[in-house]
């Protein structure tokens, strides 16, 4: 017998244990990176299910990327293959390195699972491609613990849009909201639908705003106050208006890539005046929020993601919908993305539906994951 083919097996025995016992409670790791580049969001959890799920964080940090990590990943698009590969690996070392500090500095023992997002490099499903760096079999190696990851390679391989993958863990955890909004590097919104669960991509956030924020010298527009200095461009709102992605039906889901191709090039006709820009985009994201949200008092909105902090853009989108915007504990707002990685790790170790075909779109619901034993 091969060293893979016991690698396999041992993996497929902790998995049929995981699923086979009445297991109540689940300590695991979720990691998250996303495309706003704020840094790495570690967060230990502590997960039990009764009549219900529910979770508890356990200690959570966001680790912000060095200058030459952002370099390095905000320009990985225009890497060959080779240099993908290379980078892949140098970022798996860097993510181990983080995740052991973390583990050592918390004293962390008797982890069922490390369940890492890994950093999107490329989004392009309807190319049939999706790429995380960071998930690379040694990180399981490397930090002594089961990994589990890439999670959105599956759904994208049965049509599916692989994202966003979220929304399960509104559906399961987040139950009392009428929709779960995300606004990190984009904004998302998952909500029932006559039973059914359905999220897609709204537009561009962070993405954007920390761009132009950074040519004025600041990593994001704290608060929003860059933005509300500027004044409204009616102009730029009605072009930003008719990007072509607004019309499409969901499942739908955004990348980089069409920041890079659709939006700033958009943009750059109004950079003279970035504070203006900035009060512009966010007038636009807002409005392009309430359409997606049913205007309505008893309708309660749960705000999460680094978006979340920006008061002026939570101003904007409270005076243009009648529905309660409800902005929860910063440690829900920064860690809520990692938790949800975190229980699709569970979700992946029982066997259960991890990711839902009608919110991605593709052939069927299934159990996403790849699992590394330590």
């Amino acid at each position: 017998m091969s060293k893979d083919t016991v690698l396999t097996t041992n993996i497929q025995l902790r998995i049929i244990i995981f699923t086979n016992m009445e297991i109540k409670e689940y300590k695991v790791l979720g990691i998250m990176s996303g495309t706003s580049l704020d840094g790495v969001d570690i967060a230990w959890i502590n997960f039990t299910r009764d009549a219900k799920w529910d979770f508890k964080i356990l200690e959570a940090v966001t680790i912000a990327y060095p200058k030459s990590w952002k370099e390095k990943l905000s320009t990985a698009l225009d890497l060959s293959p080779i240099e993908l590969m290379e980078l892949d690996e140098e970022y798996t070392d860097y993510l181990a390195s983080l995740i052991t500090l973390f583990i050592q500095k918390n004293k962390i023992e008797g982890l069922d699972a490390v369940c890492s997002h890994g950093h999107t490099i490329k989004h392009e499903p309807e190319n049939g491609l999706t790429l995380q760096i960071g998930n690379l079999p040694h990180l399981a190696e490397l930090i002594g613990e089961m990994v589990i990851c890439d999670f959105r390679v599956q759904d994208v391989a049965l049509g599916g849009q692989g994202a966003p993958l979220v929304p399960i863990g509104d559906k399961l955890l987040f139950t009392h909201y009428t929709y779960c909004l995300n606004l990190g590097g984009f904004a998302n919104v998952s909500t029932n639908n006559d039973g059914v669960r359905i999220a897609y991509d709204i537009c561009a956030v962070n993405t954007v705003l920390n761009y132009y924020s950074e040519k004025l010298g600041s990593e994001f527009d704290e608060g929003g106050k860059i933005a509300r200095s500027g004044k409204f461009d009616p102009d730029l709102k009605k072009v930003l208006d008719a990007l072509p992605f607004y019309k499409l039906s969901a499942p739908k889901s955004l990348g980089i890539e069409w920041v890079n191709t659709s939006v700033l090039p958009l943009l750059r006709n109004f950079e003279e005046d970035i504070p203006s820009l900035l009060n512009t985009y966010c007038q636009h994201i807002a409005s392009e929020i309430v359409k997606n949200i049913k205007d309505d008092p008893e309708v309660e909105v749960l705000v999460t993601g680094g978006g979340a902090f920006n008061t002026y853009l939570m101003e904007l989108l409270q005076q243009k919908t009648t529905a309660k915007v409800s902005i929860p504990a910063s440690e829900i707002i920064n860690f809520k993305e990692a938790v949800i990685f975190g229980f699709l790790g569970v979700l992946k170790l029982r066997e259960e539906i991890n990711v839902l075909s009608s919110v991605t779109g593709a052939e069927n619901d299934h159990c996403a994951g790849i699992v590394y034993e330590a």
